[in-house]
């Protein structure tokens, strides 16, 4: 009974190492998609509002969710890959994959006040 007790405290500390680990890769991941920008916008993707959502599981791949500020931005082919092949380059990432979608569409209402601010828009 005793080591069944220690095992799962084991267990349990294990547990909450990945969770800090898995917040600490989240938060990782939001600085690197930081550093890309689209070209005609002079800031940076996150605080544009095109990412909706980074999705991580336990095996460390990634699924990013994201939108392009119209369906036909100049950089619809190449803005995602390289947000894939930034984020796959990290070494705590075991794999990387966007999705686009348009659902909801980008609007400014999205922008962070950061880059409402950096526009001139605050």
């Amino acid at each position: 009974m005793r080591w069944r007790t220690k095992h799962n405290l084991k267990i349990k500390q294990m547990e909450a190492d990945t969770e800090i680990d898995m917040a600490e890769l989240g938060e990782k991941i939001i600085e690197v998609i930081k550093t890309i920008y689209d070209p005609e916008i002079p800031v940076d993707i996150y605080e544009l509002g095109l990412i909706y959502d980074v999705f991580i599981n336990e095996d460390r791949e990634v699924k990013i969710l994201m939108t392009l500020t119209t369906p036909n931005c100049p950089v619809a082919e190449s803005l995602p890959m390289e947000v894939e092949e930034k984020v796959k380059s990290m070494k705590m990432v075991t794999d990387a994959e966007v999705e686009i979608t348009f659902d909801p569409p980008w609007s400014q209402e999205l922008m962070s006040d950061e880059a409402k601010l950096e526009l001139g828009m605050l």
